[in-house]
């Protein structure tokens, strides 16, 4: 089992995290959101917390809340990211009723995996699920995919849209629909993917009231997707952030098919690293992969 966490982050870093919060640097901006994972204790005095934080994220129900502005700051700004051979993807920023901000700085580590798989193969096909505000898809794009982005929140395209733009990316496809009735309807039609990212929630709905739980529907997703991969070429990540999930989860959902397959096969857990050497779990991954 591998542990991971994101080594080019250069404008985001998780500076403290514990009961129940974490205190993160985004670009010029600090913020202070929940974090249900982060059950010890914080090792920064409250005061030092409050000093660094330029807005707080309160809780006003089990699913959104307000900000408290401590410093000025505006309600969206852009940060980059940068990959080894030094290409730029960027991403918009903002405070929403939700608590998120607009990226997983997690996952940085599956965008590093896939920008190097994709980048020496010529215009592959890649498809990004659940796909948010699409770090996964600029990765693609800027590794020369041919990038199919899935959701079904239709601000949430519009946002990852303009991710593209801010990055000097272009021709991304976007659309908005239920992830399991895309990938039943793409093995119907027989297309193939080189790559492959899934991140699916614990609970989430259609864009026509479809429902998806995770534990009861995660295999039946996983046998579309699997259809769906080139069994020559492919690299496909599953990753999911759901309390109580072990990493043997998405290793055994995935293990019958590289044995069949010849896939190399690796699973492990993200995190993030604060600046006093604590560990933030963030997710447990799945990945396989054949050149």
């Amino acid at each position: 089992m591998q542990l991971l966490s994101p080594s080019n982050w250069k404008s985001y870093s998780l500076i403290d995290c514990g009961e129940g919060e974490k205190l993160e640097q985004f670009g010029p901006y600090t913020l202070i959101r929940p974090e249900p994972q982060a059950l010890w204790k914080k090792q920064l005095s409250v005061t030092e917390w409050q000093s660094k934080a330029h807005a707080q994220f309160i809780p006003q129900s089990s699913s959104s809340g307000k900000w408290n502005f401590i410093k000025k700051m505006p309600e969206q700004w852009t940060i980059d990211y940068q990959f080894e051979d030094k290409t730029i993807i960027k991403f918009r920023l903002g405070l929403t009723k939700f608590k998120h901000v607009g990226i997983f700085p997690e996952q940085a580590c599956n965008w590093d995996v896939i920008y190097q798989y994709l980048k020496p193969l010529q215009q592959p096909n890649f498809l990004n699920l659940f796909a948010y505000t699409g770090g996964a898809s600029l990765a693609a794009k800027a590794a020369g995919a041919n990038v199919t982005h899935i959701d079904s929140i239709k601000q949430v395209i519009t946002w990852a849209n303009e991710n593209m733009t801010l990055s000097k990316l272009d021709n991304i496809r976007w659309l908005v629909d239920d992830a399991m009735k895309f990938t039943q309807k793409e093995v119907r039609r027989g297309n193939r993917y080189e790559g492959i990212i899934l991140d699916p929630p614990a609970y989430g709905h259609g864009p026509d009231g479809e429902t998806w739980k995770l534990d009861s529907q995660i295999q039946e997703l996983i046998n579309s997707v699997l259809v769906l991969l080139n069994p020559n070429q492919h690299l496909l990540i599953l990753n999911t952030y759901s309390l109580g999930f072990s990493a043997l989860i998405p290793k055994n959902l995935l293990q019958p098919y590289a044995l069949k397959q010849k896939s190399i096969l690796e699973y492990g857990e993200l995190y993030l690293p604060s600046h006093n050497n604590i560990s933030l779990p963030l997710g447990v991954w799945g990945r396989l992969t054949k050149k």
